[in-house]
């Protein structure tokens, strides 16, 4: 708990939505072929870039009794946000925008808000307890617009005020809400309205702090004379004042009016090359946010803010575009980034390491994903294809009567047998892993069309892409490369798919091999720009290797989620020495483990000598047995600490 009592950073109250964003760029809407699916809404967008800033942060909005509702409160959770006040509105839908990026200033959107739930907010839906946690509470203009969110949104200024809390208002206009422009017109910034105007200012004596955009200024003070509409203002409130000014970055009022806006106080503006302004504005306020809730100096405050901007401005979405703190720190760390921002690929795998969902400190799976080794056992005991997809249904019922819902488990599927299997993990809490390699190719053949991405673009994004590649840093040169080439595709695909990648290296038989070789291998990859979410590495049982392999990755990628031990169908007696070696490196989560569990079971399954419950049962205890070898082994290295 803070000094002054409060638990809580931001509460931010008013719209979401899901955002459905045209994946085409430079074309109309009307010609859009696909669109991606993030979560939206002015204040939902500041909450979730203020989470990601280290705020805490809380939203109090209504979703619908729906997939999208649904899917709005579990990616605030995964985003770290108290969801708490996310209330479910059995009678209305989720409100949905359609958006695009016709071209450098053209951003056409629509609305799908007719009856939606958040609009549906009430006085009844404020928790007192909670607003007066929070050291700040956020509302919007949009919420002001009808009698209900209206009351619901002064109500909490009111009782944030009451009890020694900030109240920030976020102009946030958009005539088309209010009823003032055509349903087509949604990127429409401003309609000069009296009524608008009355509406806006009636809620200045409460405020804290206030921001907006030039044109937001202007219906705010009634004026399209900039200054004077900040004067007009400044006579209903004494609250700090900030105007943003998109590429010259803003100027903060705290008292008198100057003549100028150039006589405000400002931060340093970043130049950077404009792809989407959408939602630039809530990562602005989230910015700011982060320093004026910390009593940071206003210049550091408009900093944070131009620089979170800035930030977004050059990517696609707007929620997902959002800064994390490491990724704002390496950003003002370095003045000479590329003026085109998405291509600093330094600056985007920090966002996209820092933004991946869920941690791991330990992760135990069972690897069921083989292709060829089930079809030569079900060849050679006349068992059909159907088998093994029953089969692999078992694992997952075996996997989830160790695990228990605990989301340290996880399960790798494959989609060719194991497709009903991995429908059914979607239920689950667990981590997923499929793979994309042709079982056995040397050089690396992918299961897939020419383009890899398109594959991927089929699969769920909880489906982690795993590789298995057969490779050796000393390979013929011409293969080498043809590998590396093939990893490259892939690990760009992953990334414009936002799938997680995992890469599994197994050294091939015939070529020596020593404590330095698989780190060798490790170095080549990421030497090629190759930075895998997850390494899966063969069990090695000299602690010198996996010595050799952490210090390869934490040198190249200290963000790396980690490194899984493989089995290589060893004998429990052998993978509980390689445990025991690699327990000691803090990179090594755990295992990832197949045959030794599932061999002997399956065969006496699919011959017939077993029925369900007892495959199973064989299942579950073997994989249990490795579970309670892997974690005494993290408990000894613990106890010799």
């Amino acid at each position: 708990m803070a000094e002054d009592g409060k638990t809580l950073d931001l509460l931010a109250i008013g719209r979401s939505s899901v955002d459905l964003y045209g994946q085409q760029v430079g074309g109309r809407l009307e010609d859009m072929a696909s669109f991606a699916k993030y979560v939206g809404g002015s204040p939902t967008n500041t909450a979730v870039g203020a989470a990601r800033l280290g705020l805490g942060s809380a939203l109090l909005t209504r979703v619908g009794a729906d997939h999208m509702g649904r899917f709005i409160r579990e990616q605030l959770a995964r985003e770290g946000l108290d969801v708490a006040s996310v209330l479910t509105d059995p009678a209305r839908p989720t409100a949905l925008v359609i958006l695009g990026i016709r071209d450098r200033e053209t951003f056409p959107l629509i609305f799908y808000r007719d009856n939606c739930a958040d609009m549906a907010l009430s006085e009844a839906d404020v928790d007192e307890a909670q607003v007066r946690a929070a050291r700040a509470v956020l509302i919007s203009g949009t919420h002001l617009s009808q009698p209900g969110v209206r009351a619901c949104s002064v109500r909490a200024a009111e009782l944030a005020r009451a009890s020694g809390g900030k109240v920030v208002f976020d102009v946030d206009y958009r005539p088309v809400l209010w009823g003032l422009t055509a349903r087509e017109a949604g990127e429409n910034r401003f309609v000069a309205d009296a009524a608008v105007t009355t509406a806006l200012q009636a809620v200045l004596p409460l405020c804290h702090l206030i921001v907006g955009t030039e044109e937001e200024i202007h219906i705010l003070g009634g004026s399209t004379d900039t200054m004077a509409a900040l004067r007009a203002i400044r006579e209903r409130t004494p609250a700090l004042i900030v105007c943003k000014r998109g590429p010259h970055g803003c100027a903060a009022f705290p008292g008198a009016i100057p003549p100028s806006l150039d006589q405000g106080v400002t931060g340093p503006g970043f130049s950077v090359e404009v792809f989407n302004v959408l939602g630039a504005g809530d990562a602005f306020m989230a910015g700011f946010l982060r320093g004026w809730l910390r009593d940071e100096p206003l210049e550091r405050c408009c900093e944070l803010a131009n620089a979170a901007g800035a930030i977004v401005v050059s990517r696609h979405g707007c929620a997902p575009a959002m800064p994390t703190w490491p990724e704002m720190q390496a950003f003002l760390a370095r003045p000479d980034r590329p003026h085109r921002l998405r291509e600093d690929a330094e600056l985007e795998h920090i966002h996209w390491a820092t933004t991946r969902s869920g941690t791991y400190d330990e992760l135990m799976v069972l690897a069921i994903d083989h292709r060829s080794q089930f079809e030569a056992l079900a060849q050679e005991l006349g068992a059909g294809a159907s088998a093994i997809s029953d089969f692999k249904r078992l694992a997952l019922r075996a996997l989830d009567q160790v695990a228990g819902g605990d989301p340290r488990f996880g399960i790798l599927l494959d989609g060719r047998h194991g497709f009903e299997a991995l429908c059914q993990a979607a239920d689950f809490r667990y981590w997923t892993g499929r793979p994309i390699e042709v079982p056995g190719s040397r050089p690396l053949a992918f299961e897939s069309t020419a383009d890899v991405a398109t594959e991927l673009a089929e699969w769920p994004l909880t489906h982690i892409v795993k590789v298995l590649v057969r490779s050796h840093p000393d390979d013929e040169p011409e293969l080498r490369a043809r590998q590396e080439r093939q990893l490259l595709r892939l690990f760009d695909a992953c990334r414009k798919t936002r799938h997680e990648l995992l890469v599994e290296i197994v050294l091939p038989a015939d070529l020596p091999a020593d404590a330095r070789t698989t780190a060798r291998a490790i170095e080549r990859l990421y030497a090629n720009g190759i930075k895998p979410d997850w390494w899966k590495l063969e069990p090695a049982t000299d602690p010198a290797a996996w010595r050799n392999i952490e210090a390869a990755i934490e040198a190249a990628d200290p963000c790396c989620r980690g490194v899984l031990v493989l089995g290589l169908s060893q004998p429990m007696e052998a993978l509980a020495a390689a445990f025991a070696a690699a327990a000691g490196c803090s990179i090594v989560k755990g295992f990832a483990v197949g045959r030794t569990v599932w061999g002997a079971a399956a065969r006496a399954w699919l011959a017939g000598e077993i029925d369900d419950a007892a495959a199973v049962r064989t299942l579950a205890e073997r994989f249990g047995r490795l579970v309670e070898t892997w974690r005494r082994a993290r408990a000894a290295v613990g106890e010799a600490a």
